[in-house]
């Protein structure tokens, strides 16, 4: 065979096998670490949008409990008073509250709004013709923690509250309330205020609030929040 025909052959067969599996090996690795970046990528926003949602629902909680007022409320039957800030006794906590993975604290029962009480400064950019005034509350009901309001301050059984679910996960939301004594206490009106009339119990507001959620990724997170005036 002259040089020039031995030139003009293709590839052997063992030559392209090995060819194609160098190819395959590539592509292989390429994908691997395509695969893992995309994997990273979809990691990373998650936790981007996780720690958003939770930064978010602290800052509305601070925005209220900063701009609680001193004003009292009906009762949804019309027969009492509740003061400017209430907490049901039914979701007063038992056992205590340790570091995170630690705490022995039992969750308020499910549904049950823990704390309510009257802010202002709500924001009115269409000039309805209502109050700036507005009574919210806080639950957690399945593991979400829900943000309540009313249209109305004094409202009845008629009324149904607007709700706004701030963050999953909740395992835990725990309140504790600072009074002019500057003792802590987990019930409000604090036990040095029930000593006073029932009309200065019913305008009374804490000097700060101590807010502790428990989370399933996060543990356990406190946030002290100073009521302004």
């Amino acid at each position: 065979m002259s040089p020039r025909r031995r030139n003009a052959t293709g590839f052997t067969l063992v030559e392209l096998m090995v060819a194609v599996l160098i190819t395959a090996i590539l592509f292989a690795m390429g994908y691997g670490a395509l695969s893992q970046a995309l994997t990273s990528r979809k990691a990373v926003d998650e936790q981007s949008t996780r720690l958003s949602a939770l930064q978010q629902a602290f800052r509305i909680i601070e925005q209220d409990i900063e701009m609680m007022q001193p004003r009292p409320v009906r009762d949804l039957l019309g027969n009492t008073y509740l003061g400017a800030a209430y907490v049901d006794p039914n979701s007063l906590p038992t056992g205590t509250l340790g570091a995170a993975g630690n705490s022995t604290l039992a969750a308020a029962p499910d549904g049950v709004v823990q704390l309510s009480f009257t802010r202002g400064s709500w924001a009115n950019p269409a000039g309805l013709p209502r109050s700036e005034l507005q009574r919210v509350g806080y639950l957690v009901r399945g593991g979400k923690l829900i943000r309540q309001h009313m249209l109305v301050l004094d409202a009845t059984s008629g009324n149904v509250p607007e709700e706004r679910e701030l963050l999953d996960q909740v395992e835990l939301l725990h309140f504790r309330f600072l009074d002019e004594s500057l003792a802590w206490s987990d019930s409000w009106p604090t036990p040095a205020l029930q000593r006073q009339s029932p009309a200065v119990q019913l305008r009374a507001r804490p000097i700060a609030v101590e807010v502790t959620l428990k989370l399933k990724d996060y543990g356990v997170l406190t946030r002290i929040i100073e009521v302004a005036g």
